[in-house]
């Protein structure tokens, strides 16, 4: 198996300003997410940036990075640019790692890579762990995910979904049977089709769930999804976000 890791990273962040420089003990946050994706069986682990100062972090940690440009209105468009920069066949695999998730499990990328060799009918693969508490079936940030028998993607939502018939007579104190799934934001591409990608029309879905991987599904294109058992480590948006990855880092070190 063969691919590489791409990290899109961005210092736009309005709730947490120049983000992929974060000091997490003595090294910026991207840099550490790119150590834990080298722990990957991945070929190749690249950081795709849009700010010189990135670049600069990455290569004094010796990683990889690509300058993108900083116009772009997803992360998606950054990464369609790095294959191009990195001269990628359109059959090669590529995992997209976030550039806020210090404690990536390098397990989880491999899966998502494996997954997608072994579904030639899908354009994309994913991940997703079931849920196991009623707040987090209920928060709209959590992602929710329902399969088909192949463990092909049906639908993604911010709602609590599947349904049953009678929750709404019965409120949300419960979890529906079988467990609903969580979807994990670790992705899976064919180059070719992350090229094809940006060109495509956003989807009516897509705009009304803010789901960026519901265009590919309007458009026609399959998802196949890894079901782990494992949750993934906590990501950072915000300074509380932050610290609490600081402190789980101290706890271990």
């Amino acid at each position: 198996m063969s691919f590489c890791v791409l990290i899109p990273a961005r210092m736009a962040s309005s709730r947490l300003p120049d983000k992929p420089l974060a000091d997490i003990a003595g090294v910026p946050m991207v840099v550490r997410v790119a150590q834990r994706a080298k722990l990957s069986g991945a070929s190749r682990v690249v950081v795709a940036a849009d700010d010189a100062r990135i670049v600069a972090a990455c290569q004094a940690h010796a990683i990889d990075a690509v300058l993108t440009r900083t116009d772009h209105p997803s992360g998606s468009d950054r990464l369609a640019e790095a294959c191009d920069l990195l001269k990628l066949q359109d059959s090669d695999v590529v995992v997209n790692v976030q550039g806020d998730e210090p404690l990536i499990d390098p397990a989880s990328i491999d899966a998502a890579a494996q997954l997608l060799q072994t579904r030639n009918d899908c354009s994309m693969s994913t991940l997703a762990h079931t849920i196991d508490n009623v707040e987090d079936f209920a928060n709209p940030n959590v992602v929710k995910v329902v399969l088909d028998a192949r463990n092909t993607a049906l639908y993604f939502s911010r709602a609590p979904i599947a349904w049953w018939r009678d929750g709404f007579t019965q409120g949300m104190t419960a979890l529906p049977t079988p467990a609903p799934l969580r979807h994990v934001g670790l992705y899976g591409y064919r180059v070719g089709f992350l090229r094809e990608f940006p060109k495509l029309a956003q989807a009516p879905i897509e705009v009304t769930e803010s789901l960026e991987q519901l265009r590919a599904m309007w458009h026609g294109h399959r998802i196949a999804v890894h079901v782990t058992e494992h949750s993934p480590g906590p990501g950072v948006d915000t300074p509380e976000d932050l610290a609490r990855v600081r402190a789980l880092l101290s706890a271990v070190a």
